[in-house]
């Protein structure tokens, strides 16, 4: 999580799906970062998913008694403050499953977020940073160019998905959705972040007869079982997508997220 930046200027990161250490390697990595969060040199903290990291990030932070990072402190960057929020919750209700407060926290599906979070850092970095600015105002305006002409491309090349109804193993895509114009139909989990059984699929898959499905979509990390079982049973193809950087072979970096999750889905539409 830890990466050094021009002239020893610090960064860390936290992870999306971070937890609290509970296996010995993991408890020396985290007991690592508080250290170097800890350290003399101007450390910056990012939390890429909103308040998926609050389970161990507070905690970190405390630990590592750095005040430059601290929430409300120019060090704490949080990601998804700087995007628009979809599937805000009127009601907070824990009998109703994994409810996120501040809305769906899966904004990286979707590139005109990243495009808006990367302005929103590269600003920061300046901020905290005044001796490399230049430098990050250099970077930051390569990357919005060629990531804009990304986003050109991609949205070209994805028309044919606009419409497309699909089953979700998890909400996970609900950015993806909003940019390509897809629709959900349903959702494997009864309720988010709860497997679903035996029963919820085949009412699942009761629910789905006489409507038309394209595709049932889970994340890379996710057990592939219950869409794999919709898949067999509903003759739809069932579509790995990486979810996030490293997710598969080909998502080895932001361009290469995008690219392959184009690929897959395009390539599963054209089997239909």
């Amino acid at each position: 999580m830890h990466k050094l930046l021009p002239a020893g200027v610090a960064f860390a990161l936290a992870a999306p799906f971070g937890t609290l250490a509970d296996t010995p390697s993991e408890i020396k990595a985290l007991r690592q970062e508080i250290e170097a969060i800890r350290a003399d040199y101007e450390a910056r903290l990012q939390a890429l998913e909103q308040r998926l990291e609050i389970g161990w990030l507070p905690v970190l932070l405390q630990q590592s008694g750095n005040a430059k990072v601290q929430p409300g402190q120019p060090g704490n960057f949080a990601a998804a403050d700087f995007v628009r929020k979809l599937e805000v919750p009127s009601l907070l209700d824990r009998s109703q499953g994994d409810v996120h407060a501040a809305g769906n926290p899966h904004i990286q599906t979707d590139p005109r977020n990243i495009a808006q979070v990367a302005a929103a850092l590269g600003g920061r970095l300046q901020q905290v940073d005044l001796a490399h600015a230049s430098q990050y105002a250099q970077r930051q305006a390569d990357f919005a160019q060629r990531w804009q002409q990304a986003i050109v491309r991609w949205t070209a090349q994805a028309a044919a998905l606009k419409g497309a109804p699909v089953v979700s193993q998890h909400k996970a895509f609900a950015y993806l959705y909003d940019w390509l114009g897809m629709r959900e139909v349903a959702v494997l989990e009864p309720k988010p972040g709860v497997e679903p059984t035996a029963s919820h699929l085949q009412e699942v898959l009761s629910a789905l007869k006489g409507t038309p499905v394209r595709m049932v979509l889970y994340a890379a990390y996710q057990d592939p079982r219950p869409s794999e079982w919709l898949s067999k049973n509903a003759g739809i193809p069932a579509v790995k997508l990486p979810f996030t950087v490293g997710g598969t072979e080909g998502a080895k970096d932001l361009f290469g997220l995008f690219d392959d999750t184009l690929a897959r889905l395009l390539g599963a539409g054209a089997k239909q």
